[in-house]
């Protein structure tokens, strides 16, 4: 008897957890009022305010040349670009002072002598050296549109935002059959989920595309400088300190990345991800939350990665023993209750396949959509992993930067010349 109040227990939750990664994950899509409130305000006002925009680089010799002229390029009359390198590192730094020469006084090289080192304490090297009104963040691979400042500029004085987050998308979802899940996975965060994270006043911040008033930024000590999810635990002690935080997402203003370039260095960034996110939950700043249903949603989301791996695994394994044990019709029939949200997010992220690939110009494949549906449990069991690796890596206090290689697997041949001399337009606007 107890066995099966367990498992009606197990059953219930894991449905409840996939019904409510469903609703969210569609939140942007309830009305047609609703998807246009996630863009830019697409405004023609002249801009107002100026910008430090930082670039962590380490080992990112491959990619970074070409960010920084894309960035060089972007149309703001008042932004500068400061890009931090390891003092360890020559072969980026090398690569830093040439594209500097190229452009000085609007390009900066700072120097991170940090030992160890990470991400977060790049971005505090640099921020005393940020002249802007606005600071922001990209990483060393990103496609930066050249209207995206612009965009940006008129949100922050629509909103009377204390901070903007713009979209993210990576790109390259034909490299592997985890590369095309991984697309979908940015596309329905940055497209919709954040969104609903701002609405109600509690948010994850992305990694990069997002944009801090730098006196507030400054007021709050900058980043974490141990934090494995600088991003996320930024957000949340933003929100805990009341600041209004707006959310963009124009697919013709997303900043484009690529995706890991292996499945062992997939494994590695979502195990740095969940670490960082039980960092943020043990820290416990998000019960300072004003609002008891805030708190709730912290709980939830900084929980998420685990709740989700654990879902991934148990639905099938119920599945299973649902047929292969002899079970009671009705002990059965729970057992399948987990399986129809489940059932309906993967219709559903097909039909983002279909809409991503839409709004970003590419040509879907049927071996596309096979791939997304036989990947769904292998992609699981990689995050169960990933979760139950960074719980460990935790508990032993193990909390090394795994960086992530780029390669530059998201730019095409053209791109940047095709943007960057004004050809494009953004779409609906004049």
């Amino acid at each position: 008897m107890l066995f099966l109040a367990c498992f009606l227990a197990a059953s219930l939750a894991m449905a409840a957890i996939a019904a409510a990664t469903l609703w969210w994950m569609l939140h942007a899509w309830r009305t047609p009022s609703a998807l246009e409130a996630t863009g830019f305000p697409l405004r023609g006002e002249e801009p107002r305010l100026s910008f430090s925009l930082i670039v962590p680089a380490r080992h990112e010799e491959a990619v970074l040349a070409a960010t920084l002229e894309r960035m060089m390029r972007i149309d703001h009359p008042d932004y500068e670009v400061l890009v931090v390198v390891g003092h360890d590192d020559p072969g980026t730094h090398e690569v830093a002072l040439r594209s500097a020469e190229s452009w000085p006084g609007r390009l900066r090289v700072v120097v991170d002598h940090n030992v160890p080192k990470n991400k977060p304490k790049a971005l505090n090297t640099a921020l005393p050296h940020c002249r802007g009104e606005v600071v922001g963040v990209f990483d060393a691979e990103d496609e930066v549109d050249w209207r995206l400042l612009r965009q940006v500029d008129a949100a922050f004085r629509r909103s009377g935002a204390q901070v903007v987050q713009g979209g993210v998308q990576l790109m390259n979802f034909s490299s592997s059959w985890y590369s095309l899940r991984n697309c979908l996975e940015y596309f329905f965060w940055f497209r919709s989920r954040l969104h609903l994270h701002a609405i109600h006043r509690f948010i994850p911040l992305g990694g990069n595309t997002v944009f801090v008033l730098s006196d507030i930024l400054r007021a709050v000590g900058g980043w974490d400088p141990e934090c494995l999810a600088e991003d996320c635990e930024l957000g949340v002690r933003l929100s805990a300190l009341g600041a209004v935080v707006e959310v963009a997402y124009d697919p013709d203003l997303a900043t484009r990345e690529e995706t890991p370039g292996s499945l062992g260095a997939l494994f590695k960034q979502r195990t740095r991800w969940n670490q960082g996110f039980f960092q943020v939950w043990r820290k416990g700043v998000w019960r300072r939350l004003p609002r008891r249903r805030q708190r709730w949603l912290a709980r939830y989301t900084l929980a998420m990665p685990f709740l989700q791996a654990f879902t991934g695994i148990a639905i099938p394994a119920s599945l299973v023993s649902m047929i292969a044990f002899d079970a009671p019709l009705a002990l059965a029939l729970v057992s399948f209750l987990p399986a129809v949200p489940t059932l309906a997010t993967l219709a559903f992220e097909v039909a983002g396949l279909r809409e991503f690939c839409r709004l970003y110009y590419l040509r879907p494949r049927p071996r596309d959509y096979v791939r997304l549906i036989l990947g769904t449990f292998p992609y699981q069991v990689i995050l169960a992993g990933a979760a139950v690796r960074a719980l460990l890596r935790e508990l032993v206090g193990a909390r090394g930067w795994e960086k992530t290689a780029h390669v530059g697997a998201h730019r095409g041949p053209g791109v940047v010349g095709a943007e960057v001399t004004g050809t494009a337009h953004v779409r609906g606007a004049a």
